[in-house]
């Protein structure tokens, strides 16, 4: 599989995304996927302290006993574990760190990544301690996910200053559905060299090719579930309908395209997907083949108009 860069991690232009570890899937079934993903050449994989209210990291760490070194391991802090647990305070990253790396059994973090922006602390103290853990071994990368482009150029500006550690990658959701990040955040992605990683790529299960308009979401899906109707609306549902007409006159499936689209941009260093079961993360692998062009990106704009 193609390889790009995030700082100085070598990554696989497909992730698996680890939500689903400690919460639809068990011990024995996140391993089955994490080798899955593994041999099919996927290294990156996104997890964060609250999936599963630390499940996750626990499974996936055991699921990399005796390969850790094939992988790249990218975890999150700042989102509420408890009332005591939560935020950027440097005190607590500390000690996010440690109940990280114990939760994963391993002695490091590949990409250690602020889950929200704290409004509450100063970004600066929140880069220090991040800086800190860099200089200690305990992490090689830092990132930051859900931020501005106005955040990310605050905090570039402070990192450069002190000759610290600076977010080497960026997380936000991106899809074709929800183009927001090309109102700025790409664009400060591009000028610093940060990684931009998009989640929700497949705008929640919409562009995975199982829906279908006039027709009620198979059962067991995620849109089946009656607090998500609200995303099955008419107007995404016609446009998902236009994607996978484009695909198909191209011999290919929605799935393909919604990947191929994002990997058109180079900043983006990896795109981030979850999946419950081996044969989604060979479906996941194999949709990174398909190289759209100029053409093809204009067809999609027609379709997906860019934002502003």
């Amino acid at each position: 599989m193609e390889r790009r860069r995030i700082g100085s991690l070598d990554v696989s232009v497909v992730g698996m995304g680890c939500n689903n570890f400690g919460t639809r899937l068990d011990e024995v079934a996140t391993a089955r996927v994490v080798h899955a993903a593994l041999d099919r050449g996927v290294v990156l994989f996104d997890t964060a302290d609250t999936y599963g209210r630390g499940q996750s990291e626990t499974y996936l760490g055991a699921a990399l006993r005796g390969r850790r070194d094939d992988a790249v391991i990218a975890t999150k802090f700042g989102m509420p574990m408890d009332d005591a647990r939560r935020g950027a305070h440097p005190d607590y990253v500390r000690r996010a760190v440690e109940d990280s790396l114990r939760r994963l059994g391993t002695d490091r973090i590949d990409l250690y990544q602020i889950h929200q922006p704290d409004p509450t602390v100063p970004i600066a103290d929140t880069l220090g301690a991040l800086d800190d853990l860099v200089r200690a071994g305990k992490v090689r990368e830092i990132g930051c996910s859900n931020f501005s482009a106005a955040q990310l150029r605050a905090a570039d500006d402070i990192a450069g200053s002190r000759g610290a550690a600076r977010f080497a990658s960026v997380q936000n959701q991106y899809s074709l559905l929800h183009r927001e990040p090309e109102t700025g955040v790409l664009a400060e992605c591009e000028r610093t060299g940060t990684g931009f990683l998009p989640y929700y790529p497949l705008a929640n299960g919409l562009l995975t090719g199982k829906y279908h308009r006039g027709e009620a979401p198979p059962p067991g899906t995620r849109l089946a579930d009656p607090k998500r109707a609200g995303q099955f609306t008419d107007e995404k549902l016609a446009r998902m309908e236009a994607l996978r007409a484009f695909a198909a006159a191209r011999g290919r499936e929605l799935l393909e395209l919604a990947f191929a689209w994002l990997l058109a941009r180079p900043v983006v260093s990896s795109v981030i997907a979850g999946a419950t079961k081996p044969e989604q993360v060979a479906a996941n692998a194999s949709a990174a083949g398909w190289t759209l062009g100029a053409g093809d990106l204009e067809a999609i704009d027609a379709i997906v108009a860019p934002p502003g």
